[in-house]
């Protein structure tokens, strides 16, 4: 935990993982610069069979353990941040250059959270349209997903009681909640996110299956029941 005597960190990275030691170490290494400047970094492994945790170890400022749920891993690193501004990262996405001042510029201002735009990486030749159409998307509607690296003010986490305990859209849910703080900030600057979901599945396929769900979660359709039609490859 941090020191309470010690300056606050700037700003507070937090990585959900699962079974993730094939790309876990070149995912930290990339934030490397980010921990140079004063960020901390902290992994919260959801009960991984393979090595991620040991991997992450001497790459972050802190690796715990949390009940599996990248929401409950999300919050369990979220009770243990320093700083005052919070970043949400898959393991499988890449920030931009200087995303963390891009961030503390954001939310000096009346944005009290906010998103990247997105590009995903892979060869299929509909992943430029899908990320496209998913950064549209979330600046048309303020809804974002955890694909584009949510950040956040401590203020502002707290207000809306954190992400929900729910085992999909967790991430549309807590955009709803923060909505109602304010507008978020739309940063321009794309996270790169592994397009592998879209490859292994099939881009149309995923797509559909996507649009399906998040139409039957708007519907009413409890979180636990559409889990049951979603496995995520990653």
């Amino acid at each position: 935990m941090h020191d309470p005597h010690a300056a606050p960190p700037p700003l507070t990275i937090i990585v959900p993982t699962l079974d993730e030691a094939g790309t876990i170490t070149a995912t930290l290494d990339a934030l490397r610069v980010y921990r140079q400047r004063g960020a901390e970094l902290i992994v919260v492994d959801g009960g991984s069979r393979d090595h991620t945790a040991e991997l992450a170890e001497p790459l972050a400022t802190r690796v715990v353990v949390a009940a599996s749920g990248r929401a409950r891993q999300m919050n369990a690193g979220a009770r243990l941040a320093g700083a005052r501004r919070l970043l949400f990262l898959h393991a499988d996405t890449r920030l931009p250059p200087d995303a963390d001042r891009r961030i503390a510029a954001a939310l000096a201002g009346a944005h009290h959270w906010g998103h990247f735009d997105i590009r995903l990486a892979g060869r299929h030749p509909l992943l430029p349209v899908i990320a496209r159409a998913m950064s549209l998307r979330s600046r048309l509607t303020g809804i974002a997903t955890g694909d584009q690296a949510l950040f956040m003010t401590r203020e502002a986490f707290d207000a809306v009681g954190g992400f929900p305990d729910q085992p999909l859209m967790e991430d549309i849910e807590m955009s709803r909640r923060l909505k109602r703080l304010s507008h978020p900030a739309c940063l321009p600057d794309p996270v790169v996110s592994d397009g592998r979901r879209w490859e292994r599945r099939g881009a149309w396929r995923t797509m559909l299956l996507m649009w399906w769900l998040r139409y039957r979660y708007w519907r009413g359709t409890p979180p636990a029941q559409l889990a049951r039609h979603y496995h995520d490859v990653r």
